[in-house]
């Protein structure tokens, strides 16, 4: 039987929370937070885990209020122009067992007003890692290709992210993959509507679309040493 999760009220009160973010109308709105937000993106934590479970043992639904698959609401302020406390937008990502230990690739959601969208792969990894993914694509150019131009990637999947303004240092600028080796992100992103993520059988479709970009996040945990 399929669930619905997510409803119009979520957007609702993340549209809401965007006019009025400040910590005395937050804590006026903490229930509708909780009630539309906070415990249908944990109930869904929950019900992914068996999907997550059939793409990839070695990634983990993690249903906590803190330190699980659930961003916090909360904004780390410290080093930022912008003082606004809160996020507008629902995070949930589901990282790789090792994540903790390495920066490591994760499959992640992100819930916003006319801004919805799932992303795969490994978003800004330290020098190190950014250096074995692009020896990886040097040393199996073919291998990359494949998981990232085939047609079923390709028809959900894009890849994203910022890039190098020139060939990172030690690797061919001449090289006809230099575009990916220049990436300082090795991710991709598929858009999703809100009548889509509000569906009943969300979660099995969300399931089906990273089942399709399995050949990617295989390639990029085998370029950095971990299980896929």
């Amino acid at each position: 039987m399929t669930s619905r999760h997510f409803t119009p009220a979520l957007f609702r009160f993340l549209r809401d929370l965007a006019e009025n973010n400040d910590r005395t109308w937050f804590q006026a709105n903490k229930d509708r937070y909780v009630n539309h937000v906070q415990e249908p993106a944990l109930e869904f934590i929950v019900d992914f885990a068996e999907h997550l479970r059939a793409i990839s043992p070695h990634f983990r639904a993690d249903a906590k209020v803190q330190g699980g698959s659930l961003f916090r609401i909360y904004r780390d302020t410290r080093f930022s122009k912008d003082k606004t406390p809160f996020k507008t937008n629902t995070g949930l990502h589901f990282r790789h067992v090792q994540a903790k230990d390495v920066h490591a690739p994760g499959y992640y959601l992100h819930l916003e007003p006319r801004s919805c969208f799932a992303g795969v792969g490994l978003w800004l990894p330290e020098a190190k890692v950014a250096r074995q993914i692009r020896q990886a694509i040097v040393d199996d150019p073919n291998g990359w290709k494949r998981a990232t131009r085939s047609r079923r990637f390709n028809e959900i999947w894009t890849l994203d992210g910022d890039s190098l303004k020139r060939a990172p240092r030690g690797f061919d600028p001449t090289h006809p993959l230099v575009d990916d080796l220049r990436r300082r992100s090795f991710i991709a992103t598929c858009r999703l509507t809100q009548r889509e993520v509000t569906s009943p059988g969300f979660a099995e479709e969300l399931a089906l679309r990273y089942r399709a970009a399995t050949p990617f996040m295989r390639f990029l945990c085998h370029a950095i040493g971990v299980e896929f």
